[in-house]
Protein backbone atom coordinates (compact mmCIF):
# COMPACT_ATOMS: atom_id res chain seq x y z
CA UNK A 1 0.00 0.00 0.00
CA UNK A 2 2.83 2.36 0.87
CA UNK A 3 4.59 1.43 -2.37
CA UNK A 4 1.43 2.22 -4.32
CA UNK A 5 1.02 5.61 -2.57
CA UNK A 6 4.63 6.52 -3.29
CA UNK A 7 4.15 5.62 -6.97
CA UNK A 8 1.08 7.89 -7.13
CA UNK A 9 2.92 10.79 -5.49
CA UNK A 10 5.83 10.39 -7.89
CA UNK A 11 3.41 10.24 -10.84
CA UNK A 12 1.67 13.48 -9.81
CA UNK A 13 5.02 15.16 -9.25
CA UNK A 14 6.21 14.23 -12.75
CA UNK A 15 2.87 15.43 -14.21
CA UNK A 16 3.15 18.81 -12.48
CA UNK A 17 6.76 19.15 -13.62
CA UNK A 18 5.78 18.40 -17.23
CA UNK A 19 2.82 20.81 -17.10
CA UNK A 20 5.04 23.42 -15.53
CA UNK A 21 7.50 23.17 -18.41
CA UNK A 22 4.72 23.88 -20.92
CA UNK A 23 2.67 26.32 -18.82
CA UNK A 24 5.49 28.58 -17.77
CA UNK A 25 6.51 29.62 -21.29
CA UNK A 26 2.85 30.07 -22.19
CA UNK A 27 2.27 32.34 -19.19
CA UNK A 28 5.50 34.18 -19.93
CA UNK A 29 4.53 34.64 -23.63
CA UNK A 30 1.08 35.92 -22.66
CA UNK A 31 2.66 38.42 -20.29
CA UNK A 32 5.08 39.56 -23.00
CA UNK A 33 2.19 39.86 -25.50
CA UNK A 34 0.40 42.10 -23.05
CA UNK A 35 3.48 44.26 -22.78
CA UNK A 36 3.68 44.34 -26.58
CA UNK A 37 -0.03 45.15 -27.03
CA UNK A 38 -0.31 47.25 -30.22
CA UNK A 39 -1.60 50.80 -30.04
CA UNK A 40 -4.31 51.80 -32.56
CA UNK A 41 -3.67 55.28 -33.93
CA UNK A 42 -6.80 55.66 -36.08
CA UNK A 43 -9.14 53.76 -38.41
CA UNK A 44 -8.93 53.79 -42.20
CA UNK A 45 -11.76 53.62 -44.75
CA UNK A 46 -11.54 50.15 -46.39
CA UNK A 47 -12.39 51.54 -49.83
CA UNK A 48 -10.41 54.78 -49.69
CA UNK A 49 -7.34 54.78 -47.41
CA UNK A 50 -7.10 58.58 -47.71
CA UNK A 51 -10.21 58.87 -45.47
CA UNK A 52 -9.67 58.10 -41.78
CA UNK A 53 -11.51 58.36 -38.48
CA UNK A 54 -10.21 58.68 -34.88
CA UNK A 55 -12.83 56.12 -33.73
CA UNK A 56 -14.15 52.86 -35.09
CA UNK A 57 -16.98 53.27 -37.60
CA UNK A 58 -18.51 51.81 -40.75
CA UNK A 59 -18.46 53.31 -44.23
CA UNK A 60 -21.51 54.13 -46.34
CA UNK A 61 -21.59 50.51 -47.60
CA UNK A 62 -21.56 49.06 -44.09
CA UNK A 63 -17.94 47.89 -44.15
CA UNK A 64 -15.76 48.18 -41.03
CA UNK A 65 -13.01 50.77 -40.97
CA UNK A 66 -9.57 49.09 -40.68
CA UNK A 67 -7.40 49.82 -37.59
CA UNK A 68 -3.99 51.38 -38.27
CA UNK A 69 -1.38 50.51 -35.63
CA UNK A 70 1.55 52.58 -34.44
CA UNK A 71 4.22 50.42 -36.07
CA UNK A 72 2.39 50.54 -39.41
CA UNK A 73 2.35 54.35 -39.36
CA UNK A 74 6.14 54.37 -39.02
CA UNK A 75 6.42 53.06 -42.59
CA UNK A 76 4.13 55.34 -44.61
CA UNK A 77 6.09 54.76 -47.80
CA UNK A 78 4.73 51.21 -47.93
CA UNK A 79 1.07 52.26 -47.54
CA UNK A 80 0.24 52.39 -51.23
CA UNK A 81 2.84 50.01 -52.63
CA UNK A 82 1.38 47.27 -54.82
CA UNK A 83 3.54 44.24 -55.59
CA UNK A 84 2.97 42.51 -58.93
CA UNK A 85 5.24 39.76 -60.23
CA UNK A 86 6.85 39.92 -63.66
CA UNK A 87 4.62 37.14 -64.97
CA UNK A 88 1.50 39.00 -63.74
CA UNK A 89 2.73 42.19 -65.39
CA UNK A 90 3.09 40.37 -68.70
CA UNK A 91 -0.35 38.83 -68.28
CA UNK A 92 -2.11 42.18 -67.76
CA UNK A 93 0.08 43.95 -70.33
CA UNK A 94 1.77 46.53 -68.10
CA UNK A 95 3.59 49.25 -70.06
CA UNK A 96 5.56 52.15 -68.61
CA UNK A 97 7.06 55.43 -69.78
CA UNK A 98 9.50 57.97 -68.36
CA UNK A 99 8.27 61.48 -67.52
CA UNK A 100 10.20 64.05 -69.59
CA UNK A 101 9.80 67.65 -70.76
CA UNK A 102 8.13 68.00 -74.16
CA UNK A 103 7.09 70.85 -76.50
CA UNK A 104 3.35 71.02 -75.90
CA UNK A 105 0.52 72.67 -77.77
CA UNK A 106 -3.19 73.00 -77.28
CA UNK A 107 -5.77 72.76 -80.04
CA UNK A 108 -8.90 74.93 -80.04
CA UNK A 109 -11.56 74.04 -82.58
CA UNK A 110 -13.94 76.78 -83.68
CA UNK A 111 -15.97 78.03 -86.65
CA UNK A 112 -14.76 80.39 -89.37
CA UNK A 113 -16.25 82.46 -92.17
CA UNK A 114 -14.40 83.75 -95.23
CA UNK A 115 -14.78 87.50 -95.14
CA UNK A 116 -17.10 89.57 -97.27
CA UNK A 117 -16.85 92.82 -95.37
CA UNK A 118 -17.78 95.97 -97.30
CA UNK A 119 -17.99 97.91 -94.02
CA UNK A 120 -14.33 97.28 -93.21
CA UNK A 121 -13.38 97.97 -96.83
CA UNK A 122 -15.15 101.34 -96.59
CA UNK A 123 -13.56 102.13 -93.19
CA UNK A 124 -10.08 101.41 -94.58
CA UNK A 125 -10.75 103.61 -97.62
CA UNK A 126 -11.92 106.48 -95.42
CA UNK A 127 -8.77 106.24 -93.31
CA UNK A 128 -6.46 106.14 -96.35
CA UNK A 129 -8.14 109.19 -97.90
CA UNK A 130 -8.18 111.16 -94.63
CA UNK A 131 -4.53 110.41 -93.95
CA UNK A 132 -3.37 111.18 -97.52
CA UNK A 133 -5.33 114.46 -97.59
CA UNK A 134 -3.99 115.53 -94.19
CA UNK A 135 -0.40 114.82 -95.26
CA UNK A 136 -0.83 116.50 -98.64
CA UNK A 137 -2.15 119.88 -97.50
CA UNK A 138 -1.02 120.18 -93.86
CA UNK A 139 1.75 122.68 -94.72
CA UNK A 140 -0.41 124.87 -97.02
CA UNK A 141 -3.56 125.41 -94.99
CA UNK A 142 -4.65 127.16 -91.82
CA UNK A 143 -4.38 125.53 -88.44
CA UNK A 144 -8.18 125.23 -88.30
CA UNK A 145 -8.32 123.12 -91.46
CA UNK A 146 -5.39 121.03 -90.26
CA UNK A 147 -7.19 120.34 -86.97
CA UNK A 148 -10.32 119.25 -88.85
CA UNK A 149 -8.33 116.90 -91.06
CA UNK A 150 -6.55 115.53 -87.98
CA UNK A 151 -9.93 114.93 -86.33
CA UNK A 152 -11.15 113.05 -89.43
CA UNK A 153 -8.04 110.87 -89.44
CA UNK A 154 -8.45 110.11 -85.72
CA UNK A 155 -12.14 109.21 -86.23
CA UNK A 156 -11.20 106.87 -89.09
CA UNK A 157 -8.48 105.31 -86.92
CA UNK A 158 -10.95 104.72 -84.09
CA UNK A 159 -13.42 103.08 -86.50
CA UNK A 160 -10.70 100.68 -87.68
CA UNK A 161 -9.82 99.77 -84.09
CA UNK A 162 -13.46 98.95 -83.43
CA UNK A 163 -13.28 96.64 -86.47
CA UNK A 164 -10.41 94.79 -84.77
CA UNK A 165 -7.40 96.18 -86.60
CA UNK A 166 -4.20 96.54 -84.60
CA UNK A 167 -2.00 99.65 -84.44
CA UNK A 168 0.51 97.87 -86.71
CA UNK A 169 -2.15 97.15 -89.34
CA UNK A 170 -3.41 100.73 -89.25
CA UNK A 171 0.17 101.95 -89.64
CA UNK A 172 0.54 99.74 -92.72
CA UNK A 173 -2.55 101.32 -94.29
CA UNK A 174 -0.72 104.67 -94.37
CA UNK A 175 1.44 103.27 -97.18
CA UNK A 176 -1.51 101.92 -99.23
CA UNK A 177 -3.24 103.60 -102.14
CA UNK A 178 -6.56 101.78 -101.63
CA UNK A 179 -8.11 99.37 -99.12
CA UNK A 180 -7.74 95.59 -99.27
CA UNK A 181 -9.77 94.22 -102.22
CA UNK A 182 -9.79 90.72 -100.64
CA UNK A 183 -12.48 92.05 -98.27
CA UNK A 184 -14.84 92.06 -101.25
CA UNK A 185 -13.61 89.48 -103.74
CA UNK A 186 -11.35 86.44 -104.04
CA UNK A 187 -9.47 85.60 -107.23
CA UNK A 188 -6.11 84.52 -108.57
CA UNK A 189 -4.77 88.06 -108.06
CA UNK A 190 -5.17 87.68 -104.29
CA UNK A 191 -2.75 85.19 -102.69
CA UNK A 192 -4.73 85.24 -99.47
CA UNK A 193 -8.22 85.83 -98.03
CA UNK A 194 -9.46 87.08 -94.69
CA UNK A 195 -11.49 84.87 -92.35
CA UNK A 196 -13.28 85.69 -89.13
CA UNK A 197 -12.97 83.15 -86.31
CA UNK A 198 -15.18 82.95 -83.23
CA UNK A 199 -13.16 82.84 -79.99
CA UNK A 200 -15.27 82.05 -76.95
CA UNK A 201 -14.67 83.73 -73.63
CA UNK A 202 -13.27 80.62 -71.90
CA UNK A 203 -10.57 80.29 -74.62
CA UNK A 204 -9.74 83.97 -74.85
CA UNK A 205 -6.86 83.81 -72.37
CA UNK A 206 -5.07 81.21 -74.52
CA UNK A 207 -5.41 82.77 -77.97
CA UNK A 208 -3.06 85.54 -79.15
CA UNK A 209 -2.11 87.39 -82.32
CA UNK A 210 0.31 85.32 -84.40
CA UNK A 211 -1.14 81.90 -83.49
CA UNK A 212 -1.11 79.41 -86.38
CA UNK A 213 -4.43 78.04 -87.66
CA UNK A 214 -5.61 75.33 -90.06
CA UNK A 215 -8.84 75.90 -91.97
CA UNK A 216 -11.07 73.24 -93.56
CA UNK A 217 -14.08 74.03 -95.74
CA UNK A 218 -16.92 71.85 -97.02
CA UNK A 219 -16.19 72.67 -100.67
CA UNK A 220 -12.76 71.00 -100.56
CA UNK A 221 -12.91 67.96 -98.26
CA UNK A 222 -9.54 66.68 -97.14
CA UNK A 223 -7.74 69.93 -98.03
CA UNK A 224 -6.22 72.21 -95.40
CA UNK A 225 -5.53 75.94 -95.70
CA UNK A 226 -2.92 77.49 -93.41
CA UNK A 227 -3.05 80.93 -91.85
CA UNK A 228 -2.42 83.00 -88.74
CA UNK A 229 -4.33 85.32 -86.43
CA UNK A 230 -3.70 88.97 -87.35
CA UNK A 231 -6.00 90.78 -84.90
CA UNK A 232 -8.56 90.15 -82.16
CA UNK A 233 -11.58 92.38 -81.61
CA UNK A 234 -11.35 94.53 -78.45
CA UNK A 235 -15.03 94.12 -77.51
CA UNK A 236 -16.79 90.95 -76.29
CA UNK A 237 -20.17 90.09 -77.82
CA UNK A 238 -22.61 89.94 -74.89
CA UNK A 239 -25.00 87.54 -76.66
CA UNK A 240 -22.51 84.87 -77.74
CA UNK A 241 -19.84 85.55 -75.03
CA UNK A 242 -17.22 85.56 -77.76
CA UNK A 243 -14.91 87.83 -79.73
CA UNK A 244 -13.97 87.85 -83.40
CA UNK A 245 -10.43 87.12 -84.58
CA UNK A 246 -9.29 88.31 -88.00
CA UNK A 247 -7.09 85.73 -89.74
CA UNK A 248 -5.15 85.80 -92.97
CA UNK A 249 -5.49 82.50 -94.88
CA UNK A 250 -3.27 81.39 -97.75
CA UNK A 251 -5.32 81.09 -100.95
CA UNK A 252 -2.86 80.77 -103.88
CA UNK A 253 -5.36 79.08 -106.22
CA UNK A 254 -8.28 81.38 -105.44
CA UNK A 255 -10.34 78.45 -104.09
CA UNK A 256 -11.67 80.21 -101.00
CA UNK A 257 -14.59 82.53 -101.69
CA UNK A 258 -16.24 85.21 -99.54
CA UNK A 259 -19.03 83.96 -97.25
CA UNK A 260 -17.78 80.35 -97.24
CA UNK A 261 -17.98 78.68 -93.82
CA UNK A 262 -15.37 76.31 -92.38
CA UNK A 263 -13.86 74.70 -89.31
CA UNK A 264 -10.71 76.22 -87.85
CA UNK A 265 -8.13 74.57 -85.61
CA UNK A 266 -6.03 77.04 -83.61
CA UNK A 267 -2.58 75.79 -82.53
CA UNK A 268 -1.60 77.27 -79.16
CA UNK A 269 2.11 76.90 -78.41
CA UNK A 270 2.53 76.13 -74.68
CA UNK A 271 6.32 75.83 -74.76
CA UNK A 272 8.34 72.97 -73.31
CA UNK A 273 6.88 71.50 -70.11
CA UNK A 274 7.16 68.37 -67.95
CA UNK A 275 4.34 66.18 -69.27
CA UNK A 276 2.59 62.94 -68.31
CA UNK A 277 0.75 60.83 -70.96
CA UNK A 278 -3.02 61.09 -70.73
CA UNK A 279 -3.39 57.30 -70.56
CA UNK A 280 -1.28 57.21 -67.37
CA UNK A 281 -3.79 59.34 -65.44
CA UNK A 282 -6.73 57.90 -63.47
CA UNK A 283 -9.23 60.71 -62.88
CA UNK A 284 -11.83 60.31 -60.10
CA UNK A 285 -13.32 63.74 -60.68
CA UNK A 286 -11.93 64.89 -57.33
CA UNK A 287 -8.29 63.92 -57.72
CA UNK A 288 -5.92 62.56 -60.37
CA UNK A 289 -3.72 59.53 -59.68
CA UNK A 290 -0.81 57.94 -61.53
CA UNK A 291 1.11 54.75 -60.67
CA UNK A 292 4.89 55.00 -60.33
CA UNK A 293 7.04 51.97 -61.20
CA UNK A 294 9.77 51.60 -58.55
CA UNK A 295 11.17 48.43 -60.14
CA UNK A 296 11.26 44.88 -58.74
CA UNK A 297 7.49 44.59 -59.25
CA UNK A 298 6.65 47.50 -56.93
CA UNK A 299 4.13 50.18 -57.93
CA UNK A 300 2.86 53.11 -55.91
CA UNK A 301 -0.09 55.44 -56.43
CA UNK A 302 0.62 59.18 -56.43
CA UNK A 303 -1.85 62.05 -56.37
CA UNK A 304 -0.82 64.67 -58.94
CA UNK A 305 -1.84 68.18 -59.93
CA UNK A 306 -2.04 68.68 -63.71
CA UNK A 307 -2.75 71.41 -66.23
CA UNK A 308 -5.22 71.34 -69.12
CA UNK A 309 -4.97 68.60 -71.73
CA UNK A 310 -2.37 69.31 -74.41
CA UNK A 311 -0.83 67.69 -77.50
CA UNK A 312 2.73 66.76 -78.43
CA UNK A 313 3.98 65.48 -81.77
CA UNK A 314 5.76 62.13 -81.22
CA UNK A 315 7.25 60.38 -84.26
CA UNK A 316 5.07 62.48 -86.54
CA UNK A 317 1.84 61.64 -84.70
CA UNK A 318 -0.23 63.58 -82.19
CA UNK A 319 -0.36 62.27 -78.59
CA UNK A 320 -2.27 63.68 -75.64
CA UNK A 321 -0.47 64.78 -72.48
CA UNK A 322 -1.10 66.75 -69.30
CA UNK A 323 1.42 69.39 -68.15
CA UNK A 324 2.66 68.47 -64.64
CA UNK A 325 2.13 71.13 -61.97
CA UNK A 326 2.83 69.03 -58.84
CA UNK A 327 3.50 65.43 -57.87
CA UNK A 328 5.94 64.13 -60.50
CA UNK A 329 9.62 64.63 -61.23
CA UNK A 330 11.73 64.31 -64.37
CA UNK A 331 12.54 60.68 -65.36
CA UNK A 332 10.06 59.05 -62.95
CA UNK A 333 8.53 55.95 -64.57
CA UNK A 334 4.73 55.89 -64.81
CA UNK A 335 2.37 53.10 -65.86
CA UNK A 336 0.56 53.89 -69.13
CA UNK A 337 -1.12 50.51 -69.78
CA UNK A 338 -2.48 48.16 -67.12
CA UNK A 339 -2.92 50.91 -64.51
CA UNK A 340 -6.63 50.10 -64.09
CA UNK A 341 -5.78 46.53 -63.08
CA UNK A 342 -2.98 47.73 -60.78
CA UNK A 343 -5.49 50.12 -59.21
CA UNK A 344 -7.89 47.21 -58.61
CA UNK A 345 -5.09 45.23 -56.95
CA UNK A 346 -4.26 48.27 -54.80
CA UNK A 347 -7.87 48.42 -53.61
CA UNK A 348 -7.85 44.73 -52.68
CA UNK A 349 -4.67 45.13 -50.63
CA UNK A 350 -5.90 48.22 -48.77
CA UNK A 351 -3.83 50.79 -50.68
CA UNK A 352 -4.89 53.99 -52.38
CA UNK A 353 -7.39 53.32 -55.15
CA UNK A 354 -8.54 55.83 -57.73
CA UNK A 355 -11.64 54.00 -58.93
CA UNK A 356 -13.00 52.52 -55.71
CA UNK A 357 -11.70 55.21 -53.39
CA UNK A 358 -12.81 58.01 -55.64
CA UNK A 359 -16.33 56.64 -55.97
CA UNK A 360 -16.64 56.22 -52.20
CA UNK A 361 -15.25 59.69 -51.55
CA UNK A 362 -17.68 61.30 -53.98
CA UNK A 363 -20.62 59.36 -52.50
CA UNK A 364 -19.74 60.17 -48.88
CA UNK A 365 -19.12 63.85 -49.58
CA UNK A 366 -22.42 64.05 -51.46
CA UNK A 367 -24.29 62.47 -48.54
CA UNK A 368 -22.64 64.81 -46.06
CA UNK A 369 -23.61 67.86 -48.12
CA UNK A 370 -27.15 66.59 -48.52
CA UNK A 371 -27.58 66.17 -44.76
CA UNK A 372 -25.82 69.44 -44.05
CA UNK A 373 -23.52 67.63 -41.64
CA UNK A 374 -19.85 68.31 -40.91
CA UNK A 375 -17.77 65.16 -41.28
CA UNK A 376 -15.81 64.05 -38.23
CA UNK A 377 -13.22 62.30 -40.37
CA UNK A 378 -9.76 63.68 -40.88
CA UNK A 379 -7.12 62.94 -43.49
CA UNK A 380 -3.55 61.79 -43.17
Amino acid sequence: MKKKTMKNIMGFTILFLVLGIFLYPAQQTHAEDKKRERKILYYRNPMNPAITSPTFMKDSMGMDYIPVYEEEEREPAQESVVKISQSQQQLIGVKTEAIVSRPLMRMIRTVAKIVYDPELYKAEQEFIQAYKTKEAIKSNQSSEISERLEALALAATFKLKLQGLSDEQIEELKTKIESDRTLLISDALSPYVWAYLTIYEYDLGSVKVGDHIILEVIAYPGEEFSGKIIAIDPVLDMNTRSVRARTQIDNPKGQLKPNMYGDALIHIDLGEKLAVPKEAVLDTGIRKIVYIDFGKGQFKAKVVKLGSEAIAIIDGKERKFFPVIEGLKENEIVVTTGNFLIDSQSQLTGGMSALWGGATEIKEEGQAQKKGEIKTEHRH
